[in-house]
């Protein structure tokens, strides 16, 4: 005999989904918890390591020893490696973690973020990466790229108008879009590529492009078109920065910075503000990427921009060889191109 299936009653599924959040959320909040747990743990040993090299020779025979002796007693748990007891114990030495602030601050990152944290032996350069990697809950491969690529020395470096241009908030955009240089190594292009190469790429790995920009940025449209009164224009790409709710202009140069450049940039931007802007949307910024610049022509031609606008150059160099070795070459991104596609560990144990 079948059983019948008795009938759902109203509003069932609307039930199991919220329960299934429930737990999800309850999930993520137990490996949170279990991940900070373990971080002060790491910081208890490596205290406890400090304090007896401090009093006796705790050599690294010792601590190999010791690393030895932790396997044995909890086989089970990973993370007793030498090396590992060298972080724990440089992890101490770096940061106080009874301090309450920097034990909530510190003690919220994966350990694998804290590893690539003490590689950086410049204090301010080091908590200038862990706020940004909490602030915006970098991954692990996020963080290690940005550090790679020294985004605290590129985050705001491009010339601009900004604050000139937008005094109310000029100062801060320049901030999130005024990047120099953009890293582009991830789109496997040699520096002859030309624009159009250049554009493929990025919105094939669109996702990397957007992260390379900057936080908050949305793709909107490539080669957006523009009527203007019957006469056709092609913007390279058109992006929206979210957290400003504005739209985003940029314009591809393959070669040398020319200030007639930044007329074609002018009139997109002017346009956009004009035909494509949503009512209640800030104005439309500009951003010129071009192959390199004279930074004397680029301030010139930016103090007769009429519209706010950044100059950015990119570069395929600043990744270390390994990373660049890891990416795909460019005849594999142009095979991709044709078929119109493209193709944390948080602890060490040795």
């Amino acid at each position: 005999m079948s059983m019948i299936e008795p009938e759902l009653p109203n509003g069932y599924s609307g039930t199991l989904a919220s329960l299934k959040e429930l737990v999800t959320t309850a999930q993520l909040r137990a490996q949170q918890a279990a991940s900070t747990a373990m971080v002060e743990m790491y910081w208890a040993i490596g205290a406890t390591i400090l304090q007896r090299q401090a009093q006796e020779p705790w050599g690294s025979k010792i601590l190999q020893r010791l690393a030895s002796d932790m396997k044995a007693s909890f086989p089970n748990m990973r993370g007793f490696s030498r090396s590992n007891l060298f972080y724990m114990r440089s992890f101490a030495a770096t940061w106080d973690f009874t301090d309450p602030d920097t034990r909530d601050r510190i003690g919220a990152l994966a350990w694998g973020h804290i590893i690539e944290l003490l590689k950086l032996k410049d204090p301010e350069v080091r908590d200038w990466y862990a706020c940004m990697a909490i602030e915006q809950n970098w991954k692990l491969t996020v963080l290690e790229h940005q550090i790679a690529t020294g985004l605290h020395r590129r985050i705001g470096a491009a010339p601009n108008n900004l604050e000139a241009r937008l005094p109310a908030d000029g100062a801060e955009l320049a901030q999130n879009v005024a990047k120099d240089p953009l890293v582009l190594d991830f789109l496997g292009l040699t520096s002859e590529a030309e624009e159009l190469a250049i554009e493929e790429a990025m919105t094939q790995r669109m996702t990397q492009t957007l992260a390379e920009f900057g936080r908050g940025f949305a793709f909107y449209g490539r080669q957006y078109h523009l009527d203007v009164e019957g006469e056709d224009f092609y913007i390279d790409l058109l992006l929206v920065h979210v957290p400003t709710n504005r739209f985003v202009v940029v314009e591809l140069k393959a070669g040398k910075f020319r200030p007639e450049h930044l007329g074609q940039l002018n009139f997109y931007v002017a346009a956009v503000n004009d035909l494509v802007k949503f009512p209640g949307m800030a104005p439309a910024v500009g951003i010129l990427v071009c192959g390199s610049k004279h930074e004397p022509t680029v301030r010139y031609a930016l103090d007769g921009s009429s519209q706010p606008i950044a100059v950015t150059s990119y570069t395929y160099e600043t990744l270390p060889a390994k990373e660049r070795e890891a990416l795909p070459s460019p005849a594999a991104i142009t095979a991709a191109l044709e078929q119109g596609t493209v193709g944390d560990p948080g602890i060490t144990d040795e």
